[in-house]
C-alpha cells in the first residue's frame, strides 16, 4: 500500500538509476515528490487546427499518424524520427532527434496529441521534438497547462510528471497544518487542493490560487517561528550598555572621514538596542564599500567603555586580518585589540603566544577580539562577552554562530553584517527575526565604477588599457570561475589564466595567484604581497568576493562573467573603487546568447546594489519561483521574494496567532515547525 512515507524507489517504473537521480533533487519519499514544485508552465491547452499553425509559435495539435519512420542523419549521425500527422484541416511533418523508442511506441493509425514548437519556413513547416501522448485518456504532457520542473541530468520532464501524477491522489492525505481561522481569513485554498493545482492546473486561476496558498504557508511558518523566538528572547536579559555620549562624539570627530547619515542612524539604532538590557538582534545591511565596519566599531567602542568585551567573527583569515588592521588604526590608541586565527595571535600589533593570548582574553584584558573560526575553539574563554559581531554570517554554520554566542555569561548582543544587497521586502522576509539597519549611502569622494562588457574582439584593447593603468601605479584583480581546467564546463580556470597572463600577456609584471586549494600561509602571502604592491595583478577565484580592501586597485576583470550571478558580479566589482581613483570593471564573456548579454549589460547600467537586486528579481520574472537559503532558514520553494504584500499578510497572521492562540492547541502546526529544521539568530 503506497502512502506519503513510501520511498520513491518502491514506485512502479523507478529503478535504482532513476531513484539516484530523484535523490539528487531531494526526492526520497512520495511526500517529497508531491511537494516538488514546478518552476513554470507551458500552456498547451488550446488545440490549433494544422492549417492555422504559425512558425515559431508553441502549439498543440491533435491528429492521426499516417506514417512514421526512423533513420540516421548522415551529417550529424543522429537518429531521426519522422512522422506525418493529419487532422481535418491538413497535414504536418513531425521530427524527433535521438529518441528511437518513439518509432516503437507510436504506429500509423494512432491518434495522438502533440505539443511543441512550430519550426521551419514558408515551404517546410514541421513540429520540432514535441511532447506527445496517445489520445483517449486524461492528458498529462499535452493539450493542457503543462508543469515544467527543475531537473537533473538523465531525468526527463515526462518521467517526473508521470511519477507525480501516479501519486497525486495522496495529496488528500496531507494534513493541513494551517489553523482554519487563518485559512478562512486569508481566503486560501485547502492545502491538498493547492498541492493538486500546483502540479496539474486547469487554468491560470488554479495556478494563482495554489501559489498564493503554498507561498503564504512558507512565509507564515518563517514569520511565526521568528516571532515565537523573539517573544522568548524578550523574556531574557542581556548586558545593559550605557551610552558614553561625549567619548563617542570625540571618537567620531577624530575619524579621518565624515560619517554618512546612514552610518550615524545605524550606529544610533544599535546603541539604543543595547541600552535597554534586552538582547539586541540586529542586521546591518549595506552595499559593498558603504562602511559597515565603522558602525560595528562604534558599537564595540561603547562595549569597551562599559568594561565589557566584543568578539568579531570573520569568514576568512584575509578578512580577519583586514578588520584587525582597521580596528587597530581606529581604536588601537584607546583599547586593546586582538587578532586570533589559525596561524596568528596578535595584540595591539605585537605577536604573542597562544597561551598568553588566551589568558588575556579570559581575564578581560583584550577589549575587542577579532578572528576566524578559531574564536569558536573551546580553549577560547571571555571575561564578559557582551557583543558578538558576525561578518557575512551566511558563511558560518548555525552551530558555529551559536557556539560563539554561548561563550557569554549572559545573552550577548548580536550584530550581523552583510554586504549582500537585497530589497527591503526580501530582507524582512528572510531575516524575520532580526531588526534591520540599512547603510545605503556611499562615503564622500567615491567615484562610480565604470563597467563594460568586453566582447572577444576587444580583449586586446582591454589588455592595453589595463597595462596603462598599471604603469600609472594602479593594481588589477582578475577573477576566474574555476580553479583547474574543466573539459566539461569549458570555463576559464584560474591556473590557466595565471599562466597565460604571466607568460604571454604581461610577461614583465609581477602577478600573484590566489585560490581556495592553496594552504593558509600561501593565501596570506599572495594577498599581503598584493596589498603591499609587490604584485601588480592578482589572479583569483571568488575567494576575493567579499570584504577584501585594496585601495590602490583600480581595475577588476572578470573572466567567464556569464557564469556568475548579478549579485556576485556586484560583489566582485566592489573590490575596486575604494579610493578616489577612477576605477573600472571589465566583464569578459565568450557567450553569444542574447539573454546572457542583456543580463550582463544590466551591470553596465546599474551601480547601486539595492537597485541591482530589484532589477535581478524583475529580470528573472515576478512569477518565477525562487529558492533562497539564508541564515539557517528553510529554503523558500515557491514564495516570490518581491511579494511584499503577501509577506506582510503572513507577518500579520503570525502576529495574530501569537496574540490569540496557543501553539500546543495546533499540534500539526507544531510538527510542521519542527520538521522545517529551523534554526535562528536568536537563542
Amino acid at each position: 500500500m503506497i502512502s506519503l512515507e513510501t520511498k520513491v524507489k518502491e514506485l512502479n517504473k523507478v529503478g535504482l538509476s532513476t531513484y539516484s537521480k530523484l535523490k539528487r533533487l531531494g526526492i526520497e519519499t512520495v511526500y517529497d515528490l508531491i511537494f516538488y514544485y514546478p518552476f513554470r508552465y507551458e500552456d498547451f491547452s488550446k488545440i490549433t487546427p494544422i492549417k492555422n499553425l504559425e512558425i515559431d509559435s508553441l502549439a498543440t495539435v491533435v491528429g492521426q499518424i499516417e506514417l512514421i519512420s526512423s533513420r540516421r542523419s548522415f551529417r550529424k549521425r543522429k537518429v531521426l524520427i519522422e512522422a506525418m500527422v493529419t487532422d481535418d484541416t491538413g497535414s504536418i511533418k513531425v521530427i524527433w532527434f535521438n529518441q528511437p523508442w518513439i518509432a516503437k511506441s507510436l504506429k500509423p493509425g494512432d491518434k495522438v496529441s502533440l505539443s511543441g514548437k512550430v519550426s521551419g519556413d514558408l515551404i517546410n513547416v514541421y513540429l520540432n521534438s514535441p511532447e506527445y501522448e496517445k489520445v483517449g485518456k486524461s492528458p498529462t504532457h499535452t493539450a493542457r497547462i503543462v508543469p515544467i520542473y527543475p531537473l537533473t541530468h538523465g531525468l526527463s520532464q515526462k518521467q517526473l510528471r508521470f511519477l507525480i501524477k501516479s501519486v497525486i491522489s495522496l495529496a488528500n492525505h496531507v494534513a493541513d497544518y494551517l489553523p482554519a481561522p487563518i485559512v478562512k481569513k486569508q481566503s486560501l485554498l485547502s492545502l491538498n487542493r493547492a498541492v493538486k493545482n500546483i502540479h496539474f492546473p486547469e487554468n491560470k486561476n488554479d495556478i494563482d490560487g495554489a501559489r498564493k496558498r503554498l507561498a503564504f504557508d512558507e512565509l507564515f511558518v518563517i514569520q511565526l517561528w521568528s516571532k515565537i523566538l523573539r517573544k522568548q528572547l524578550n523574556e531574557r536579559k542581556s548586558y545593559r550598555i550605557v551610552f558614553f555620549e561625549n567619548e563617542t562624539k570625540e571618537f567620531v570627530a577624530n575619524l579621518p572621514f565624515t560619517l554618512t547619515d546612514d552610518q550615524r542612524k545605524a550606529a544610533w539604532e544599535i546603541i539604543i538596542d543595547m541600552k535597554n538590557g534586552l538582547p539586541m538582534n540586529r542586521l546591518v545591511e549595506g552595499d559593498v564599500g558603504s562602511g559597515k565596519t565603522i558602525v560595528a566599531a562604534i558599537a564595540a567602542y561603547n562595549i569597551a567603555l562599559n568594561k565589557k568585551q566584543s568578539a568579531f567573527l570573520s569568514p576568512t583569515e584575509i578578512l580577519a586580518r583586514q578588520h584587525f588592521e582597521t580596528f587597530n588604526s581606529l581604536l588601537g590608541s584607546l583599547l586593546n585589540i586582538g587578532l586570533l586565527t589559525g596561524s596568528q595571535r596578535i595584540i595591539n600589533g605585537e605577536n604573542v603566544s597562544k597561551s598568553e593570548f588566551l589568558e588575556k582574553c579570559k581575564k578581560g584584558e583584550i577589549d575587542i577580539i577579532i578572528g576566524t573560526h578559531a574564536l569558536i575553539q573551546k580553549s577560547v574563554e571571555f571575561d564578559q562577552l557582551a557583543l558578538v559581531v558576525v561578518d557575512e554570517q551566511h558563511r558560518f554554520g548555525v552551530s558555529q554562530r551559536e557556539e560563539i554566542k554561548q561563550k557569554s555569561h549572559k545573552i550577548a548582543h548580536f550584530l550581523s553584517l552583510t554586504a549582500t544587497p537585497i530589497p527591503r521586502s526580501l530582507a524582512l522576509t528572510v531575516y524575520g527575526d532580526l531588526d534591520l539597519s540599512i547603510v545605503r549611502q556611499m562615503p564622500l569622494g567615491r567615484k562610480k565604477i565604470i563597467t563594460k562588457v568586453v566582447p572577444p574582439e576587444k580583449r586586446i584593447a582591454a589588455y592595453d588599457f589595463i597595462n596603462r593603468q598599471i604603469k600609472a601605479g594602479r593594481q588589477v584583480f582578475v577573477v576566474c570561475p574555476l580553479i583547474d581546467p574543466s573539459d566539461k564546463l569549458g570555463a576559464k580556470s584560474v591556473t590557466e589564466e595565471f599562466a597565460k597572463l604571466d607568460k604571454q600577456v604581461f610577461p614583465d609584471l609581477a602577478i600573484g595567484l590566489l585560490h581556495g586549494k592553496m594552504k593558509p600561509m600561501e593565501k596570506e602571502k599572495a594577498m599581503s604581497d598584493f596589498v603591499r604592491g609587490q604584485t601588480k595583478m592578482l589572479v583569483s577565484t571568488s575567494v576575493i568576493e567579499v570584504g577584501v580592501d585594496v585601495k590602490n586597485a583600480s581595475v577588476i576583470m572578470i573572466e567567464g562573467a556569464e557564469r556568475f550571478g548579478l549579485a556576485q558580479l556586484h560583489q566582485f566589482r566592489g573590490r575596486v573603487g575604494r579610493n578616489n581613483y577612477q576605477s573600472y570593471c571589465f566583464l569578459f564573456s565568450d557567450s553569444n546568447d542574447l539573454k546572457t548579454m542583456e543580463r550582463l549589460n544590466v551591470m553596465s547600467e546599474c551601480s547601486d546594489g539595492f537597485e541591482l537586486a530589484k532589477r535581478d528579481l524583475k529580470y528573472r520574472g515576478a512569477g518565477q519561483i525562487y529558492g533562497y537559503e539564508q541564515s539557517g532558514l528553510a529554503s523558500l520553494k515557491i514564495a516570490t521574494l518581491d511579494d511584499f504584500v503577501l509577506a506582510k499578510s503572513a507577518s500579520s497572521a503570525a502576529e495574530d496567532f501569537i496574540d490569540n492562540y496557543k501553539l500546543e492547541d495546533f499540534p500539526k502546526l507544531g510538527e510542521k515547525l519542527e520538521s522545517m529544521s529551523f534554526s535562528s539568530h536568536l537563542e
